[in-house]
């Protein structure tokens, strides 16, 4: 598996994702990713606020813009930055 792909288990399949739910290549321009560039723009709660909201909007719309296991993949995905960033606060605090 490259950087550029992620493979999924999901009922006993496993598929491969061009990687748009990690580092889709329509944010990753130049030397800083979209979502990092966002988080430097806000505060902590703002951020978070912003990361529990795409939590939200992808499960709410999963299978019905896109790929359902996809955009669960981006809703977990939000979910883990989510995590981390409340971790990262609490070891900061």
């Amino acid at each position: 598996m490259d950087d550029l792909n992620t493979e999924l288990i999901y009922q006993s399949k496993t598929i491969t994702i061009d990687d748009s739910v990690n580092h889709p290549s329509h944010y990753t321009q130049g030397d800083i990713e979209c979502i990092d560039a966002i988080q430097s723009s806000m505060s902590q709660d703002a951020f978070i606020g912003y990361l529990k909201g795409n939590c939200i909007k992808y499960l709410w719309r999963a299978g019905l813009k896109n790929d359902a296991i996809e955009d669960v993949c981006k809703a977990e995905w939000y979910l883990n930055k989510l995590e981390e960033v409340l971790k990262d606060g609490e070891a900061n605090a």
